[in-house]
């Protein structure tokens, strides 16, 4: 515990966790898809249906040897096998569909016949939107590469981010 009576966190760092010689190596790609949704129970304009032109960054990585080369052909995960993977698991799904909640559907009957409906437990918004993208790109990642970073624009200036942290908090992680 700390003077104000609250347990001290501790930060996991690559140089208290990880062997001294090992760091992590990230690779960035962007996606580009068009999706429209809205946001049952919201009083403001998202409660109607609208669109955005989405940008997603999607950022691996893998721990390497910082004074050693990587082995030929010199790649932690091929650039096109990673726009593959998002291709598949994310943009494929969300590209031009309409991606609303079963209780907004519930009270807009009509919209079930919009043949690019996507029908969801949650609300769409953008951080439920990057906890499935997280789910969905992980689960198609080579063993060896983890996924770091996900940064989701639902405009130019307005974006939800998702980073994977360890941190422990007197011995948990949490």
């Amino acid at each position: 515990m700390n003077i104000s009576g609250r347990k001290s966190l501790i930060k996991v760092t690559p140089d208290n966790f990880a062997p001294q010689s090992a760091h992590m190596l990230l690779l960035t790609k962007i996606f580009d898809f068009e999706t429209a949704h809205a946001i049952d129970g919201y009083n403001g304009m998202c409660k109607n249906i609208h669109g955005h032109s989405y940008e997603l960054h999607v950022t691996v990585g893998s721990l390497v040897n910082e004074n050693a080369y990587l082995p030929a052909p010199g790649f932690l995960l091929d650039f096109k096998d990673l726009k593959q993977i998002v291709q598949k698991a994310v943009v494929d799904l969300f590209d031009h569909k309409l991606v609303l909640s079963h209780s907004y559907i519930a009270k807009h009957p009509e919209v079930t016949e919009q043949e690019n409906l996507v029908a969801w437990d949650a609300e769409p918004t953008a951080e439920n939107l990057l906890l499935f993208i997280k789910r969905a790109v992980q689960d198609e990642l080579p063993d060896d590469m983890k996924l770091v970073e996900l940064r989701l624009y639902e405009t130019k200036n307005s974006y939800a981010t998702w980073r994977e942290e360890a941190e422990v908090y007197q011995g948990d992680i949490w």
